[in-house]
């Protein structure tokens, strides 16, 4: 009865689930509204959902639960009554890693094919290696917190005091369980920033100087941007986005960290912003530029089943547009640094080869930064620098 009633929520909510808002956004508005559903029932939703979904388009002809238990079977060490129902031969090989459980389930169902799971494999970025990116969607990606050195020793020993599973990636960064409550365990965030891996790796990139006046033209809540302070507290900063609500999560996070000189502009960069830019010369600009967000899809798997693939062409005419109108901004001699959390070549190494052949930059560097060793997302960053 219990399994009946299990199956019954998860088909509920995946029936009404359409791909527009983001999973979690959704169930956190879908629980709101089906209060008679109690914590136990709200995770176990939650877990088949998530599961499912990283199955993305592989054996789509089976039926939805054996796919089901066949998903929650590749992303858990805990089982389950689906996996228990539906793959008992299996129920005592929940701690084996990925690579295994997936040899296990290739002999078991010989229609299984790994590279069904992300159907974008020939679209992908140099440098990522298409098997290891293909079994990371099983993964749970880690939480990463970004800490000031002195503060380090503090957090970190806060944390094993309460028993989380923390790992040191460097004096800088700390790497915990996804969904880890740090309202709970840590003090006031000022000491911390929560940013993936990856994401801080982009700062290799950067290279402020002391007086430098920087643009991150699409800020969004500031992450970029306090990672820049941080490298180099005395420089000028502006920080623009389309979205004034982003600028206000961006005020919170700046306020919190203790950041209080910079400027601020709510501009959309497919416009003529001449108006509000015209006397503006930056020593760097931070263009963290829109995108399909597909390197973050651990993160988000609901994408491997709702993605429009005709998204990575206007993402990529977008990117161009915005660069277009920014790099007239940039001092000669100056880095424009180019992110996205894509690993499509249309939206990073075509982006780049448009820029240099039809703006006056050069490539400096190029990276994808594969963060699927690292249970973290995949991004791209390049460093281009404007011809004198």
């Amino acid at each position: 009865m219990k399994l009946e009633y299990q199956i019954r929520s998860f088909e509920d909510v995946f029936k009404q689930y359409d791909g527009v808002l983001p999973l979690h956004r959704f169930l956190f508005t879908y629980f709101k509204q089906h209060k008679q559903m109690g914590s136990s029932d709200r995770r176990w939703a939650t877990r088949y959902l998530y599961s499912y979904f990283r199955l993305g388009q592989a054996l789509k002809k089976e039926k939805q639960l054996l796919r089901l238990a066949i998903a929650d079977f590749l992303c858990n060490q805990t089982e389950s009554l689906v996996i228990n129902e539906y793959l008992p031969q299996f129920k005592e090989q929940m701690l084996l890693p990925v690579q295994a459980k997936l040899k296990l389930i290739e002999d078991a169902f010989p229609k299984f094919k790994l590279t069904d799971v992300f159907s974008f494999g020939a679209e992908l970025s140099e440098g990522i290696d298409l098997t290891e990116f293909l079994q990371s969607f099983f993964i749970q990606p880690d939480l990463f917190l970004r800490i000031k050195p002195a503060h380090h020793q503090k957090i970190f020993d806060l944390l094993v005091a309460a028993e989380v599973a923390v790992r040191e990636i460097s004096d800088q960064t700390l790497a915990l369980p996804n969904g880890t409550k740090l309202e709970k365990l840590l003090p006031e965030d000022q000491y911390y920033q929560v940013q993936d891996l990856s994401s801080q790796k982009t700062g290799e990139f950067f290279a402020p100087k002391t007086y430098d006046y920087w643009w991150d033209c699409c800020a969004a809540s500031g992450g970029k941007s306090l990672l820049l302070h941080d490298m180099e507290p005395k420089i000028e900063l502006l920080v623009s986005d389309v979205r004034e609500n982003s600028l206000h999560n961006l005020d919170e996070r700046f306020q919190a960290a203790g950041i209080k000189k910079y400027h601020k502009k709510v501009l959309d960069l497919l416009q003529n912003n001449e108006q509000d830019l015209h006397d503006y010369e930056f020593d760097g600009i931070i263009l963290d530029a829109p995108c399909t967000g597909s390197g973050t899809w651990g993160r988000t798997p609901e994408m491997l089943v709702h993605f429009d693939a005709h998204r990575i062409d206007y993402f990529s005419k977008l990117q161009k547009g915005i660069a277009e109108r920014v790099v007239k901004y940039l001092k000669p001699g100056k880095p424009l640094i180019y992110i996205t959390c894509s690993v499509f070549k249309k939206e990073n190494e075509d982006v780049i080869a448009h820029l240099t052949g039809n703006l006056p930059l050069t490539l400096e560097s190029m990276q994808s930064i594969t963060g699927y060793s690292d249970k973290a997302d995949t991004m791209f960053v390049a460093r281009l620098i404007k011809k004198d």
